[in-house]
């Protein structure tokens, strides 16, 4: 299973993108207290758009509790990581993989961080940006990981489209 975790995210847009990611990618989504939020602001089900009541989550009060209901392949992904996202090996579908990332001011405390520094990680980038936005490496890295997985469960054509609006033939 492939789990995505917010740790004290602070910014309601990038989670309901987050949120709507997740739903798109059967992927679950961990948010470790505290928020810069509350889960039922407008900004949330904006960016979520009305996709949240299909959300699979769940809410945590701390780090450690998180880590206590959680076991699987932990990766971290922040600016101090050396090696790329995509230098991992996600391709087993049985293990359960928690991606996850820090607040968007200060990242992922670096106690947390030494814990387990073979799987500290960044997206690669020019040095002319410190960070990309929080959403964004979110869906970067589940994709990445989807990809090696070969999308599991996942649709390769639009279910609701027009089936006469283009013919191939």
């Amino acid at each position: 299973m492939i789990n995505i975790v917010l740790y004290e995210p602070e910014i309601p847009g990038n989670t309901g993108n987050i949120m709507r990611t997740c739903v798109a990618t059967n992927t679950k989504l961990h948010l470790i207290e505290p928020l810069g939020f509350s889960l039922d602001e407008s900004k949330i089900r904006r960016s979520g758009v009305n996709y949240i009541d299909k959300l699979d989550y769940e809410v945590y009060k701390n780090f450690d509790e998180f880590k206590s209901k959680n076991k699987g392949t932990y990766y971290y992904f922040t600016r101090y990581g050396h090696k790329p996202h995509t230098s991992f090996d996600y391709s087993n579908q049985d293990e359960n993989i928690y991606l996850i990332f820090g607040k968007e001011s200060t990242g992922i405390p670096k106690e947390i961080l030494r814990q387990d520094l073979d799987h500290c990680m960044r997206i690669p980038m020019t040095s002319n940006v410190r960070a990309l936005n929080l959403s964004n490496c979110a869906a970067i890295v589940v994709y990445e990981v989807l990809r090696q997985q070969n999308y599991p469960n996942l649709l390769f054509e639009e279910p609701h489209k027009d089936k006469d609006f283009i013919n191939l033939d």
